[in-house]
């Protein structure tokens, strides 16, 4: 917790200043300390993008990048802002902020932590994006800005990669300042995303943070559609943000076409972006073929997405089963999963139609805008693979807007309240989930409270590995572990090379001399076919 709360206390002033900077070239998204804050995430973020193409986004990287926010932060006085609190505004973010800092101490357990979000930052720190690494390990083609962001603040700001909990006191920073209290009412459930550098945090803030600003009728259209479209960048689940943004810009506020330029710029650094990694303009979509030689194979990404569809069914149905499926089938198995995800999908279904019932009701023109937006994200979903983590952010959307006029100060810290014991104590004893919730799986990944985090926050450290090679690649797998979150780079998860072993293929190192010219795959020969085979007995044997 204290470290944690030392880095707080650093990168808040280092986001500011970069903030201002960004104020002074492009104005203000909306007034206050948050509305730096934010931008200054904005700008480092595709700074660092743009570096990543170059540059490892290691401490050479991090150390002028500091010192310039730094430098800002006290040229302009910004620390005078912090003046404009309260007393009874401090004692609220005292409080709330050491809950932040205490559910952010603990292990992380979400599994994507261990098998796409360190992994990729690992990579972006040693040697920033790679072309096709994609071929390498199919989730690392998604590079996301936000891992990009933590990445850039891993050497030395945020070597606990807990840049999520530092989110959750800017946005208790954001909720105070502008006294906006329903937001309150989220932040105990985000608490479960503090721990680990999970992109589904920080689109649900900033969607929600921007969602607040168009209902509030902000005019700066520029970068309301800059940041929604940064928004998509992390995450592009989050489509119905840019949609609405748009809709907003140019049918309420009347904007000209060239206050959208911004964004577009935004949009296309990340298509080349994703281009560059992945092969293709958006991940994991193999649409928008160029023809560039580092593109995943095919057989690859057919198993990619048969695997997307078995999720979107729990893992409850085989890929045949579901093949067989007629029409209402689809709707009725997947409305009816054993477990949580039946109860969550039926919740989706429910909350969008007394969303589409509240808009018709209000007739009022942004929140007609806002159902639109949403309905075309969940069309996409439901169409692509409506796993219920695509989709999560829509509760809180559709929450906001219903009961926005009716939650007021004292009901939100009420709520605070009794929400924030409920998550500490899942977080705290999660044998409680595991009992009650047997269907969360998650819930027996959580690791115990240990006193050594009140000072430190709790990692995982493992890098046991072996090292194998095929044609001129050498890599390493992680030992009797299916992740390699702390395994020497380059490193493959062992899912994935069984996948390239039995589609035939196998990543190459384009010049074998120098990882960062990128990976392309080639088809395997029988002797490395051979070989393929016998790391594959190795890896399944370490398990006996």
């Amino acid at each position: 917790m204290v470290l944690l709360l030392i880095s707080t206390l650093f990168l808040i002033p280092v986001l500011m200043g970069w903030g201002k900077i960004a104020e002074n070239i492009f104005g203000t998204l909306f007034n206050g300390i948050s509305g730096k804050i934010l931008l200054g995430v904005l700008a480092v973020s595709l700074i660092w993008t743009i570096f990543a193409f170059f540059v490892p986004l290691n401490i050479y990287v991090e150390i002028p990048t500091i010192l310039l926010g730094l430098f800002y932060f006290f040229k302009n006085k910004l620390y005078q802002e912090f003046y404009k609190f309260s007393k009874k505004d401090y004692v609220l973010i005292s409080i709330i902020s050491l809950i932040i800092l205490f559910c952010g101490s603990f292990y992380p357990y979400i599994l994507d932590h261990f098998g796409y979000y360190v992994p990729t930052i690992k990579w972006l720190t040693e040697f920033g994006l790679i072309k096709g690494i994609s071929n390498l390990d199919l989730t690392l083609g998604q590079m996301s800005c936000w891992h990009i962001f933590q990445a850039g603040f891993s050497n030395f700001s945020d070597p606990f990669l807990r840049i999520n909990s530092v989110l959750l006191i800017i946005y208790t920073l954001y909720i105070i300042e502008k006294k906006n209290w329903i937001h309150l009412c989220f932040l105990p459930v985000l608490l479960l995303f503090s721990q680990s550098p999970s992109p589904d945090l920080p689109v649900i803030i900033f969607s929600l943070i921007i969602l607040n600003e168009i209902l509030k009728e902000n005019k700066n259209t520029s970068l309301l559609f800059a940041f929604s479209v940064f928004v998509f960048a992390i995450k592009p689940t989050i489509i119905w943000l840019p949609i609405l943004s748009f809709f907003y810009s140019i049918f309420i506020v009347k904007a000209h076409l060239k206050n959208l330029l911004p964004g577009i710029l935004i949009i296309l650094l990340f298509f080349i972006k994703n281009m560059y990694t992945f092969g293709y303009p958006i991940f994991p979509v193999a649409i928008g073929d160029f023809g560039v030689s580092w593109k995943p194979n095919p057989e690859v990404l057919k198993i990619s997405s048969q695997y997307a569809i078995l999720k979107t069914y729990d893992m409850q149905y085989s890929y045949q089963e579901i093949q067989k499926f007629s029409g209402l089938d689809y709707i009725k198995n997947w409305l009816f999963l054993n477990g949580i995800k039946s109860k969550i999908n039926i919740l989706f279904i429910l909350s969008l139609i007394s969303f589409i019932i509240f808009s018709f009701i209000k007739k009022n023109k942004i929140i007609s805008f806002i159902c639109i937006s949403i309905l075309i994200k969940s069309i996409m979903v439901l169409l692509f693979s409506a796993q219920y983590r695509f989709f999560i952010d829509v509760f809180f959307v559709i929450f906001f807007v219903i009961f926005i006029n009716y939650f007021d100060q004292k009901k939100s810290i009420a709520a605070f309240s009794v929400l924030s014991i409920i998550f500490i104590g899942f977080l705290t004893l999660p044998n409680i989930l595991q009992t009650y919730l047997p269907s969360f799986r998650l819930a027996s990944f959580m690791g115990k409270l240990e006193i050594k985090q009140l000072y430190k926050p709790s990692t995982y450290n493992y890098n046991t590995f072996d090292t194998y090679n095929i044609g001129n690649f050498k890599f390493n797998v992680s030992k009797k572990y299916p992740y390699s979150f702390d395994t020497q780079l380059p490193a493959i998860s062992e899912s994935y090379i069984f996948d390239d072993a039995k589609a035939g293929i196998f990543p190459q190192m384009i010049d074998k001399k120098n990882i960062k010219k990128g990976f392309v795959w080639k088809k395997l020969n029988p002797k490395e076919k051979e070989e393929a085979k016998n790391i594959i007995t190795s890896i399944n044997n370490s398990y006996k």
